[in-house]
């Protein structure tokens, strides 16, 4: 599965009935609750890193990934945004680029 893939798996089930669709249910419950469950995700995903638990980190990175991808479909990003992002990034070092983003703080 790509992850364009997912992304249009996930708008079709944001638009099922939150009663048949996590995805929908979760969304239904408004952002706040929504990037709570991302950072829940990507919280055990560091977790099961710093332990060494590579299966552990597999399954939390898929769950990161997912619910990432409902976030941005709440938000109304689409993830050609966000890959064009990390393309333009690609033009200069990260520390380059990096350093330019604190410098706009």
């Amino acid at each position: 599965m790509t992850l364009e893939e997912l992304e249009a798996r996930i708008a079709l089930r944001a638009t099922a009935s939150p009663e048949e669709s996590y995805t929908a249910k979760l969304i239904s419950r408004g952002m706040n609750k929504t990037a709570q469950k991302l950072g829940e995700e990507a919280t055990e995903a560091v977790i099961a890193a710093v332990t060494g638990d590579r299966a552990e980190l597999v399954k939390e990175s898929a769950d990161v990934l997912f619910h990432l991808l409902v976030v941005l479909n709440a938000a109304g990003i689409p993830l050609g945004d966000v890959m064009a992002e990390l393309d333009a990034r690609t033009a200069q070092s990260g520390l380059a680029e990096k350093a330019s983003r604190s410098d706009k703080k």
